[in-house]
């Protein structure tokens, strides 16, 4: 790398096992993989939990130079690795140069956010699965008898309300209900079959 003259103003060669940041840290530099791979990994339930391994191309750290925030995860040297380093000013005066890296990193950003943006669907699709149990069993017990019968038209416009979630979705979330055993559905008769299994999903 010594004849890239990007590599001679913003490189460094990291040995293997070297941290390079911790997780917690505060930082104001962001990193591009320039050759060897990177690990990041996180300290959770007692143990450290690798994320990811990141190899040529790909970038880290780079929450730091967008709003400063405490590192959220420990990025390691696997093998020997060369890095490009910035902080926010040499970032901005490196992409102002080089609009080929620019648009990579634009890339990879829009896919993390795409990535990240569907494993928050993820979650909302599964709390609301855990909502509309907690809101079945309400009524359930409301009824005064759990051999009682609501009516299901009735319960998902209900929890439609209360909820903000599209009928269509309350009503797929029941349907998978029935599918497991929970509840029965007879017309417009919605029955409770397994209360356990029910308080179950809705304590999540």
């Amino acid at each position: 790398m010594a004849e890239n003259p990007l590599f001679q103003k913003y490189g460094s060669t990291i040995r293997n096992g070297t941290v390079i940041f911790q997780e917690n840290d505060v930082g104001n530099r962001m990193y591009i993989i320039q050759s060897g791979s990177v690990k990041i990994s996180k300290f959770m339930d007692g143990h450290v939990h690798t994320l990811a391994e990141l190899g040529k191309g790909e970038f880290f750290g780079e929450m730091a130079i967008v709003s400063s925030t405490a590192r959220s995860a420990t990025a390691t040297a696997v093998g020997t690795v060369e890095l490009l380093e910035f902080d926010r000013q040499g970032f901005e005066a490196m992409i102002e140069k080089n609009v080929k890296i620019a648009m990579s990193v634009i890339d990879k950003l829009c896919r993390r956010l795409d990535h990240a943006n569907g494993q928050i669907r993820d979650l909302v699709r599964i709390n609301q699965r855990n909502l509309v149990a907690l809101k079945l069993y309400d009524r359930f017990m409301d009824a005064g008898s759990e051999e009682k019968a609501l009516t299901l038209s009735a319960v998902v416009d209900a929890i439609d309300r209360e909820l903000d979630a599209p009928a269509d979705r309350v009503r797929e979330v029941i349907d998978g209900f029935v599918s497991a055993g929970i509840c029965v559905i007879d017309g417009n008769a919605l029955r409770l079959k397994n209360k356990a299994k029910l308080v179950a999903v809705a304590e999540g």
